[in-house]
C-alpha cells in the first residue's frame, strides 16, 4: 500500500515538470534595439544584441569586418558584434545569420558609414611665450587626417613659423592617423602679441568634411622705450637673453656699472650706451632685434658663438645696419655667411672685425663706396674646415673666401683687385685663409694711379724706383695675407712698396702654405728673404742699416 501511494507521487510530479517545461519553452527572436536601424560609424564599436532560444544555435557572417561573440549557444544569451573601423570612403553593409539546429533563422542587417575625408586638431589653438632658448623654440602639433597634406604658413608670419612633418604614413586606407608636426618658432621682441593662423591644404584636392586651421598666439614682450638710458639697459638685457651669453649684467648695479658696458658721460646721450661687448654665447640666428635701440652706441663687439663653424647661411640681419653712429663693429666667430646689403648705412665706420666667420667670399658691400670711412678691415681665418691641399678637397662650404679670387686676364685666379683699390685703408688683415692665385701686376690697370716724379721729389724716403709704378694701398700700415694659398711672382709694387718695411713682411705677408686648386704649389717665388735689396732704394729710411750704422 505504501509502495503503491510513492508510485503515484512519482508519476505526479513527472507530469507537472513536464507541464512546466512545455509552458516555460522560449521562442526564436533578436532582440536589436541597440542597432535601431543607424549606421555604426567608421570607428566600428560594440553592438549588443539578446538572442532569445530554448533550442542549440549558431552565428556567422560573410563579412571579415564583423566579429560576433560568443557564436554559438544552447540558450537565450546575449551576444557581442564587434565591428572594425573601415578603411574607405563609401558605406559596407552584411548580415549576420542566427541558425537553429532545425533550420529555422533570424538575420539583421550591421550598416557601417564610410570615413568623410577630414583634417583635423584636438588642440586648435596654441600660446607660446615671447621668449625662450634657441633649442627650447619648438611645439608639436598632432593633426589627425586621413590624406595627405602640406602645412601652410602665411607669408606675413611674425612669430617666424617653420615646421617639419615628423610622420606622414598614410598605409591604412582612409582610416585617420596621427601626424606629429612639429614647429619651431623666434623670439618675439616688440610689445605687440602676434597672432598666426595656420592651414592644412589636402595634397590630391580631396573635398573635406572639416578642416581645422591652427592658430598660434604669440606673448607680446616688455616694451622698450627708444632713445633713453632705461630703453637701452632693456636693450642689452634682452640681447643678452636672446644670444644666451653665458654671463649676466649685475642688475642690482646702475647701468654704468655693468661689466663690458661704457655709457656716455656728459652730452645728449649722456647715461646711455656708449660701447657694449658681448662674449661666448650660443645663437644660430641673426643679431637679436633689440640691437636697434642702442643708437648711441660708437662701438658694439660679438665674440664667440658656439659651434659657429656648423652655421651657413647666416646674415648679422638688417637691424644693426640702424644703428647709423657706429664707429667700431666687432661680429667674429660668428658663423656668419652673409652681409645684408643695408650694410652700407653704416657710412660712419671706421673699424669692421669679421674674423672667424664663415664667409666662402667677400660681401659686395666691402668696398671703399659702400663704405667711406672704413679705415681697418680684419677678415682673417674664416677657414670652416682645414685643407691644405685644395686641388684634392672634396669639401664644400669651407669658408676662408674660397669662392672669392676671380679668374685675371692671364687665366689665373688673383687676389681681388677691389681691395688693392681702397685707398683708405690703414689695416687689412686676411691671414689664414683660402686665398688663392697671383698678386696682380696692375701696371696696365687703369684703376689705379701712378707714382710720379713730383711725389718723389716731395718725399724725401721715397726712392725713384716708384716712379710710374701703380700707387696700390698707399696708406695701409698693417697688412696681413700670410698662410692662404697664393703663388707666383710678387709684381715691383708689392716689393717696393712704400710701407713693406713696417709690414711684418716676414710672418704676415710672404708665408704661405699648402696647394691650391689647380695642384699649384704655394708661396711666392720671389719674395725677399731680407730687405738689403729694397734698402738700396729707400736710402734715406730711418730702418736703413746704413744710416744705422752711420749714426753710430
Amino acid at each position: 500500500m505504501k509502495l503503491r501511494n510513492i508510485t503515484t507521487v512519482f508519476s505526479a510530479l513527472s507530469i507537472i515538470a513536464i507541464s512546466c517545461q512545455q509552458v516555460t519553452e522560449t521562442p526564436f527572436e533578436l532582440d536589436t534595439k541597440e542597432f535601431s536601424g543607424e549606421e555604426i560609424g567608421p570607428d566600428g564599436g560594440v553592438r549588443k544584441i539578446s538572442v532569445k532560444s530554448s533550442g542549440r544555435w549558431t552565428a556567422s557572417t560573410t563579412a571579415p569586418w564583423i566579429t560576433i561573440s560568443p557564436a554559438n549557444g544552447n540558450s537565450s544569451t546575449e551576444c557581442r558584434i564587434l565591428v572594425d573601423s573601415t578603411l574607405q570612403t563609401e558605406p559596407r553593409a552584411e548580415f549576420v545569420q542566427f541558425k537553429l539546429e532545425n533550420g529555422e533563422y533570424r538575420e539583421f542587417e550591421v550598416k557601417q558609414k564610410g570615413y568623410d575625408y577630414a583634417i583635423t586638431l584636438k588642440e586648435p589653438t596654441v600660446e607660446i611665450p615671447e621668449f625662450a632658448d634657441s633649442d627650447s623654440r619648438t611645439f608639436d602639433v598632432v593633426v589627425k587626417s586621413n590624406t595627405e597634406f602640406t602645412v601652410v604658413i602665411p607669408d606675413v608670419n611674425p612669430s617666424g613659423l617653420t615646421c617639419k612633418v615628423l610622420s606622414h604614413e598614410f598605409d591604412r586606407g582612409v582610416r585617420p592617423r596621427n601626424v606629429t608636426v612639429r614647429f619651431n618658432w623666434r623670439v618675439n621682441s616688440r610689445p605687440d602679441k602676434h597672432e598666426t593662423l595656420v592651414t592644412f591644404k589636402p595634397v590630391n584636392n580631396v573635398d573635406l568634411a572639416q578642416n581645422d586651421p591652427l592658430k598660434v598666439v604669440q606673448k607680446a614682450a616688455q616694451a622698450i622705450i627708444p632713445g633713453t638710458a632705461e630703453g637701452d639697459s632693456l636693450a642689452l638685457l634682452a640681447i643678452q637673453r636672446n644670444m644666451n651669453v653665458w654671463s649676466e649684467f649685475n642688475t642690482a648695479e646702475k647701468m654704468e656699472n655693468w661689466e663690458n658696458v661704457t655709457v656716455w658721460r656728459s652730452g645728449e646721450n649722456k647715461g646711455r650706451v656708449r660701447s657694449a661687448r658681448f662674449f661666448l654665447f650660443r645663437t644660430k640666428e641673426a643679431l637679436p632685434y633689440e640691437v636697434k635701440y642702442l643708437t648711441a652706441a660708437e662701438e658694439l663687439y660679438f665674440y664667440g658663438n658656439e659651434n659657429s663653424f656648423l652655421l651657413d647661411n647666416l646674415s648679422c640681419g638688417e637691424d644693426i645696419c640702424e644703428l647709423t653712429n657706429l664707429r667700431r663693429l666687432t661680429i667674429g666667430s660668428y658663423g656668419l655667411t652673409e652681409l645684408p646689403k643695408s650694410f652700407d648705412k653704416l657710412d660712419k665706420l671706421e673699424y669692421l672685425d669679421l674674423s672667424g666667420n664663415n664667409f666662402n667670399s667677400l660681401p659686395d658691400v666691402l668696398n671703399g663706396d659702400a663704405l667711406p670711412s672704413l679705415t681697418a678691415l680684419i677678415m682673417n681665418a674664416n677657414q670652416r674646415h682645414v685643407a691644405s691641399d685644395l686641388s684634392n678637397n672634396k669639401k664644400e662650404n669651407c669658408g676662408g673666401l674660397i669662392n672669392e679670387c676671380p679668374i685675371g686676364e692671364n687665366g689665373q685666379r688673383e687676389f681681388p683687385r677691389r681691395l688693392l683699390k681702397w685707398k683708405k685703408l690703414d689695416t687689412l688683415r686676411l691671414s689664414v685663409n683660402y686665398l688663392q692665385g697671383v698678386i696682380p701686376d696692375l701696371s696696365d690697370d687703369p684703376d689705379f694711379e701712378k707714382w710720379t716724379q713730383a711725389e718723389i721729389d716731395a718725399c724725401d724716403t721715397l726712392p725713384q724706383i716708384l716712379v710710374g709704378m701703380p700707387k696700390v694701398l698707399p696708406n695701409t700700415d698693417f697688412f696681413a695675407i700670410n698662410l692662404n694659398r697664393l703663388h707666383g711672382n710678387l709684381p715691383d709694387w708689392f716689393l717696393y712698396h712704400p710701407k713693406l718695411d713696417i709690414w711684418d713682411w716676414s710672418q704676415l705677408v710672404f708665408p704661405q702654405e699648402g696647394k691650391d686648386e689647380e695642384g699649384n704649389l704655394c708661396g711666392f717665388q720671389n719674395a725677399w728673404t731680407n730687405l738689403t735689396e729694397y734698402y738700396n732704394h729707400y736710402t734715406n729710411k730711418k730702418y736703413n742699416p746704413k744710416n744705422v750704422e752711420d749714426k753710430d
